[in-house]
């Protein structure tokens, strides 16, 4: 599909992130309610993990979850959570043992969004719009059956869950179907043999972005095939998110270059271009940090020592 230039038929966070964990760490009655319903696009969920407190030191996290017999009554808040105000189900880290080390405290909870008890407010950014809400957890009764794992180990599905995500932030803008190269946008909308593209400066930096996200599509192939074959992607995720966060603020940079004075506009259409490079900005703080990513990469990548 993507070879013939046409969209995704499908793009939901069940799929990108929440799938591949209930494959591996779902139990079979959660697999057989959940993964039918995110493969035929029925069901929409949104990602519980971040809150006001706890973003970067995510397993600092302070949203409780206290067995009450079959149930486990939440609350806290959770920020950042894209898609909050349209979600059927969310899949949340809650503090389940307070008195364990924070890493080992943390469980991995499924539950309906319209459960009493749940609010959301939606998150205006710089860029004019964003699917990012605050969300809101007053006594929450969830199905001890929505435990997914076990009580206190959250943490690992966390960490395994995050790498699909980094992974799809980093591709996000490298791998839709139909999508014009920069040196393209420029052709069509200004024309080669104008001022602009005669800059010999701008002409270089947009060829040798285009290089480098070729070999970047060349790196997203390659993992793909090693994630078939089994391999996974582990802490290669953060290596693709960050290098793919790199290049769409680089992209978003050229673009604005290209389009001069005409890419300051702001109201309807004429405004895409400004709020798509104020949005670029957030992909190196969204699915962890860049710094987060590189240290990230500098332990588990290239192994290099500790301070």
């Amino acid at each position: 599909m993507r070879r013939l230039g046409a969209r995704s038929p499908l793009s939901s966070f069940g799929i990108w992130m929440l799938g591949p964990a209930l494959l591996k760490y779902g139990s079979e009655a959660q697999k057989l309610e959940h993964l039918p319903k995110i493969a035929r696009g029925e069901i929409r969920w949104c990602q519980g993990y971040s809150e006001p407190g706890a973003g970067s030191d995510l397993a600092s996290l302070r949203t409780s979850a206290v067995l009450d017999g079959d149930e486990y009554v939440v609350n806290g808040q959770k920020v950042w959570t894209s898609y909050a105000d349209k979600a059927d189900w969310i899949f949340c880290l809650v503090r389940t043992h307070p008195d364990a080390p924070k890493h080992l405290g943390i469980s991995f909870l499924l539950f309906d969004m319209a459960s009493p008890g749940v609010t959301t407010s939606p998150i205006r950014l710089i860029s004019g719009a964003s699917p990012f809400c605050q969300t809101f957890f007053d006594d929450v009764r969830v199905p001890a059956a929505n435990l997914m794992g076990e009580a206190g180990k959250g943490w690992d599905i966390a960490k395994y869950l995050l790498t699909h995500e980094r992974e799809m932030i980093g591709a996000m803008d490298f791998s839709a179907g139909g999508r014009d190269s920069v040196s393209q946008i420029a052709a069509r909308t200004i024309g080669l043999d104008g001022e602009v593209l005669g800059d010999p400066i701008l002409r270089t930096d947009i060829v040798r972005h285009e290089i480098d996200a070729w070999a970047f599509g060349l790196t997203m192939e390659r993992v793909k095939d090693q994630a078939k074959a089994g391999q996974g992607v582990g802490a290669l995720s953060s290596m693709l998110k960050y290098y793919g966060t790199e290049l769409n603020k680089q992209r978003q940079e050229l673009l604005m270059s290209v389009g001069g004075s005409d890419s300051l506009q702001w109201e309807g259409d004429d405004g895409d271009q400004s709020r798509s490079w104020l949005r670029s900005r957030a992909n190196s703080i969204e699915g962890g940090t860049s710094e987060i990513n590189l240290n990230i990469i500098a332990k588990r990548v290239l192994q290099l020592p500790g301070a």
